[in-house]
């Protein structure tokens, strides 16, 4: 009774919390190439391949989501200081006039597309916003961040410094 009691107060707890907590950071598809994919969404249209040879910070986010809102500003001033670093932002918005609105006020200049149908999300097996996959020059996913990272973070900085 002493040790099922003490597995359901001080094992299982921690266990479950490191597992929620991982929410696939590392997911199956790390270290394989990026599944590609075109989304066109009439404004724009986004082809994954069109940028091999750069690193790419592949963002599944929505306008209706808090996280991403909240990670939007640390993207745009990420891009300003690494224009390198290609960032495809794609939306999983079904609604295009709230997409539309919140790309113009907040003066996105990010690689955006709209994709309501979740094409690109599904291929990725994101169904989380948002999810960043960070994906090297020849194309294969070497990592994945849910949630707002803060993309000032000195660890992200030199990770993107070392691909």
């Amino acid at each position: 009774m002493r040790f099922s009691r003490f597995l359901l107060i001080f094992v299982l707890p921690p266990l479950a919390l490191i597992s929620a907590c991982n929410r696939g950071a590392r997911p199956a598809q790390t270290g394989k190439v990026a599944p590609d994919f075109t989304i066109s969404d009439g404004t724009s249209t986004v082809h994954l391949a069109d940028y091999r040879g750069k690193i790419v910070l592949l963002n599944f986010w929505a306008t209706w989501c808090a996280p991403c809102v909240q990670e939007m500003p640390g993207l745009l001033q990420l891009h300003r200081e690494r224009p390198d670093i290609a960032i495809v932002a794609v939306s999983v918005d079904e609604d295009a006039d709230a997409y539309s609105t919140f790309i113009s006020e907040r003066h996105v200049n990010l690689i955006t597309v709209r994709d309501p149908n979740e094409t690109a999300a599904k291929l990725y097996h994101s169904e989380a916003w948002p999810e960043t996959y960070i994906i090297d020059r020849q194309g294969v996913i070497r990592r994945k961040l849910v949630g707002d990272p803060d993309w000032s973070n000195p660890e992200i900085r030199s990770y993107l410094n070392s691909l």
